[in-house]
């Protein structure tokens, strides 16, 4: 299955965590990595390892026939000027995920493993956890892999190896991952997002629905677009989740009870406050990762001992601190207009703290929305004047505040990281604007790369600026 890259070189486009990952398993069946990526750092830390590296120019001007594949990290787009000329020259490109794939089918880290796919503009980390959860549950001997930040094949070399892997893969891994069949897969949602790089939300959607090809699929019926890809879902049978009562065939919520009438004619699976987070978001994530575990014959005492077990990671619409009598709360992992909508609709009164990189999506919808609710808004990051543009059409009466980068006037401290910087001035003019029971949420809608290292640092920046405050911070704009 894999024998042709026995004794051949192959190409490791880019050098971040999946890139790492694929060093031993490529050695392992006899195959010769050679590294690539952009950066000059990244180069000479693999050949400090006592790997081949080349350049992405020196690339431009290789003989193709010495490479048996390409394997790509799942950021390098497919008009990558190196991944475009391996195609032009009929070298194969496979993700790391398709790689995964293939090394379980050929068993080279012992049985072919169970994958259940999570898949889905929003809660795929929480349903990916969830998933867990019920499976450690149950018992049954599992990880939590993909994009969730263990890559899949560190999972599958793992000693004693996993029998299931509840695999977290984003638009861009299942991309580049045309031959994953899994045992169960679930698109959660599918919203404007990364539009930038699938070119559109037809592709992105096309994407997504590659999880539905395995044995059972499973949507999500309350998003129109998720629900729209059960007609052209490949997988042998294909079910669906609602928060509302379910019809035959679906799981959904009945008196507070979480319901399978899919695999079974009707089973209790949880009550609602068992549910953390709590909220529709969190209510649809657990029904997602009930369908999947139930597709495998989990039993329902199972599924809600895990999703007692289950608490939210950070950085998701998690309570930070109350000072003067606010709530202030981080959900930095709300990148998307989508994910920022659930967050804010949590909450009846709201200081938003919004703005970043919006990688395409439209900020218009979400705006008109949640208008009522907003108290104030700050804004910062590279797409902020958008936002305010926005805010402009649709709140005029809400206070805005947008703060840039530098903008670090009155700090006193020059050595702090500028983003922090901003960050903390948000904070305090969002304090400044709130008053008793309001929210002030960090739900930025947007991506955090033009200011913050990820999602985690611009989560723990509003964490730290939140410590900094005092009570008589909270409401002195008013």
């Amino acid at each position: 299955m894999l024998e042709f890259l026995r004794g051949r070189d192959v190409l490791v486009a880019g050098w971040g965590i999946s890139g790492r990952s694929l060093v031993e398993p490529l050695r392992d069946i006899g195959a010769r990595p050679v590294v690539t990526d952009g950066g000059a750092a990244a180069l000479a830390e693999a050949a400090g390892l006592g790997l081949d590296v080349a350049t992405c120019v020196e690339l431009e001007t290789t003989d193709w026939s010495r490479f048996a594949l390409v394997i790509t990290s799942p950021g390098w787009r497919p008009d990558s000027p190196v991944l475009a000329a391996a195609v032009a020259e009929g070298t194969p490109v496979w993700g790391d995920v398709e790689f995964a794939w293939w090394v379980d089918q050929a068993r080279i880290y012992g049985p072919v493993r169970k994958w259940l796919v999570i898949t889905g503009t929003n809660g795929k980390t929480t349903t990916t956890q969830m998933t867990h959860a019920i499976l450690r549950a149950a018992g049954i001997p599992s990880v939590a892999c993909g994009n969730i930040g263990l890559p899949i094949l560190d999972a599958l070399r793992r000693n004693p190896g996993p029998q299931v892997l509840a695999v977290e893969l984003s638009s861009f891994q299942l991309h580049w991952a045309p031959s994953v069949r899994p045992e169960a897969g679930v698109v959660l949602n599918v919203a404007e997002d990364h539009l930038d790089w699938h070119g559109g939300l037809d592709a992105y959607a096309a994407a997504k629905a590659r999880a539905l090809v395995g044995r059972v699929g499973v949507v999500g019926l309350d998003d129109p677009v998720a629900a729209s890809l059960a007609r052209r879902s490949k997988a042998r049978r294909t079910v669906g989740f609602r928060i509302g009562v379910p019809a035959d065939g679906e799981l959904g919520v009945v008196d507070g009870k979480l319901l399978d009438r899919a695999f079974t004619k009707a089973a209790i699976l949880a009550e609602v406050g068992d549910i953390s987070p709590p909220g529709p978001a969190g209510v649809a994530d657990a029904l997602a990762a009930s369908a999947l575990t139930r597709a495998i014959d989990v039993a329902p005492q199972f599924i809600r001992e895990g999703l007692i077990e289950h608490k939210v990671g950070p950085h998701r619409s998690a309570f930070v601190r109350e000072v003067g009598g606010v709530d202030f709360i981080d959900d930095s992992k709300a990148t998307n207009p989508h994910a920022a909508r659930t967050a804010i609709l949590a909450h009846p009164q709201v200081v938003w703290v919004a703005g970043g990189q919006l990688k395409g999506a439209q900020i218009e919808d979400l705006v008109e929305e949640v208008a009522d609710r907003l108290v104030a808004v700050v804004l910062i990051g590279a797409d902020a004047p958008v936002f305010a543009a926005a805010l402009a059409r649709h709140a005029p009466e809400v206070p805005v505040i947008e703060l840039i980068a530098g903008d670090d006037a009155g700090m006193g401290d020059a050595s702090r990281d500028k983003a922090d910087v901003v960050m903390a001035r948000a904070v305090q003019a969002a304090a400044g604007y709130a008053r008793r029971g309001d929210a002030v949420l960090l739900a930025p809608a947007a991506a955090s790369l033009d200011m913050f290292a990820d999602y985690t640092h611009r989560g723990r920046s509003f964490a730290a600026a939140v410590h900094a405050l005092e009570d008589g911070d909270v409401g002195r704009t008013l």
